[in-house]
């Protein structure tokens, strides 16, 4: 359900922070899976543009320009301050927090669950490596989590089974976009592999440095898209409680993570040269998949990465 940014919006930060594709409704970003797509109900698009453009707004003030950090804080600090406002029953008149204030009064949303957001997006101005897989799922519960429940709030689904549902496939599409951003996001000065995961299998972080994977990469890259697989599929259930249009478009989200998921494996963990991206063609298989999921994925559940 990226937004890092997920459709579920990029993983937030990825996924439900998914930017638009050809088959979305624009929301100025591009990124891999879709969101408000027109099999989202037309009384939901609002809001979920509003929430999407909150996250994506946000995410910008941690990641883009050349703010120094104290500024990103400050910035953040004051989407925070803007959200107090709507607390308080009012509407802060700078973007993108009159769309914000309406969805969150028409359907109740969480405020706790935008707070999450700005948390997780101030850990990027502040957290550049991660110790274990515990540590970057838990960055992605606030990153990537919240988009997906706020959804489940919307369709009027956030019960405990759907939520753990969604948790697991908006986490798996966080990972799914830090495994095929890792050149990107080293520019930025951040490794997103958790480091016990590198000295597990013998990476260093100058393998990332020089763009020069090698069996030791190649492998560490098999593991984490394996357990990245695993974890979404432990998240399908979700496609069956939902309306059938929602269930159509989650079922094409899990449909876009896994060709990338499988873009990765197909140049063995090599996203320096071969950066996996959705084309237009690429989305027919997605729409394909969304149909009929490969049997491999669905077993993915069942068996995984330890």
């Amino acid at each position: 359900m990226r937004t890092r940014r997920a459709s579920a919006l990029d993983g937030s930060k990825r996924i439900l922070l998914a930017r638009s594709s050809r088959f979305c409704v624009s929301a100025g970003h591009y990124e891999n899976f879709p969101v408000a797509s027109l099999l989202v109900p037309s009384r939901l698009r609002r809001a979920t543009l509003a929430i999407y453009r909150f996250a994506r707004a946000a995410d910008d003030l941690a990641d883009e320009g050349t703010a120094t950090p104290a500024a990103r804080l400050a910035a953040l600090a004051e989407f925070d301050a803007g959200l107090a406002v709507i607390e308080q029953g009012g509407t802060p008149a700078a973007p993108p927090f009159p769309e914000l204030a309406r969805a969150i009064a028409e359907h109740a949303l969480p405020v706790a669950l935008f707070r999450d957001l700005l948390s997780a997006f101030a850990q990027d101005v502040t957290t550049t490596r991660y110790a274990t897989a515990a540590d970057l799922h838990d960055y992605c519960r606030r990153s990537a989590n919240p988009i997906g429940r706020l959804l489940l709030h919307l369709y009027g689904a956030a019960a405990p089974a759907p939520l753990a549902w969604s948790d697991a496939i908006c986490t798996a599409l966080q990972l799914a976009n830090f495994w095929q951003d890792v050149a990107s996001d080293w520019e930025r000065g951040r490794i997103y592999l958790p480091q016990e995961d590198m000295t597990r299998f013998g990476v260093r972080e100058r393998t990332i440095a020089q763009a020069a994977p090698d069996a030791a990469w190649r492998a560490l890259m098999r593991f984490e898209t394996a357990r990245t697989r695993s974890m979404l599929e432990s998240g399908r259930p979700l496609v069956r409680v939902l309306p059938w249009r929602l269930r159509l478009e989650l079922a094409g989200v899990l449909a876009g993570a896994h060709r990338v998921l499988d873009a990765i494996d197909a140049v063995e963990g090599d996203v320096f040269a071969h950066r996996p991206r959705l084309t237009a063609t690429d989305w027919f298989g997605v729409a394909f998949r969304a149909l009929f999921p490969a049997r491999r994925h669905v077993r993915a559940r069942l068996g995984g990465a330890a």
